[in-house]
C-alpha cells in the first residue's frame, strides 16, 4: 500500500510540474530552433550604427577600434576603407556598421541558451535542467516496478539513451 502512495504522490507531483514547465520548455524549444540558424539571416533585421572615431586610422588600427567579430577589410582608398560590415572614412573618422540583429524578443530567447554562470539566466536554466532531472526521475516512479508499463519504459528509455549517445558521438 505504502509502494502505491509513493506512485500517486510522484504522479501527481509530476503532473503539476509539468504544467509549470511546459511553458518554459515552449520558449526553450522555439529558441533552441532559432540557434540552428544563428549563421544564416533568417528573422534578421539591418541595423545600421554610425560610429565616430580618431580620423586617418589604417585598417588594422579601424578593426582594432571597431571590435565587431567578423568584420574584414574588403578595399581600402586614400578616402574609405570598405569592410564587409560596412564604411569607415579616413578624412572624418566616421565609421558605418551594419549588423544583422534579431528583433529584441528574438535576441533575448537567443541569449537565454547562451547564458553562462555570470547572468542571471544562470539560474533559470540550472532550475529547468534539474526539473528535467526530476522529470526523467519520476518517469520510473509513477508506476510500479511489477507493470508491464514499467518494464516497457525501461527499455524505450534505454534505447532513446543510445540515440542520444549515438548522435553527440556522430552528429559532431
Amino acid at each position: 500500500m505504502a509502494a502505491s502512495k509513493l506512485h500517486l504522490t510522484f504522479r501527481k507531483y509530476h503532473r503539476w510540474l509539468g504544467f509549470f514547465l511546459a511553458g518554459i520548455m515552449g520558449v526553450y524549444a522555439v529558441s533552441g530552433i532559432l540557434l540552428i540558424f544563428r549563421p544564416t539571416d533568417i528573422l534578421k533585421y539591418d541595423q545600421v550604427q554610425v560610429k565616430q572615431l580618431e580620423p586617418g586610422l589604417n585598417s588594422k588600427e579601424l578593426l582594432l577600434a571597431l571590435r565587431t567579430k567578423g568584420s574584414k577589410v574588403v578595399s581600402e582608398t586614400d578616402s574609405i576603407i570598405t569592410l564587409n560590415v560596412g564604411e569607415y572614412e579616413k578624412s572624418s573618422g566616421t565609421a558605418t556598421v551594419t549588423r544583422k540583429e534579431y528583433p529584441i524578443v528574438l535576441s533575448k530567447m537567443v541569449k537565454l541558451h547562451k547564458a553562462t554562470n555570470n547572468s542571471p539566466l544562470f539560474w533559470l536554466n540550472i532550475s529547468f535542467g534539474l526539473g528535467l532531472l526530476f522529470f526523467v526521475i519520476s518517469a520510473f516512479l509513477m508506476f510500479l516496478p511489477k507493470l508491464p508499463v514499467y518494464k516497457n519504459g525501461l527499455k524505450i528509455a534505454g534505447v532513446g539513451a543510445l540515440v542520444a549517445v549515438v548522435v553527440v558521438i556522430f552528429g559532431s
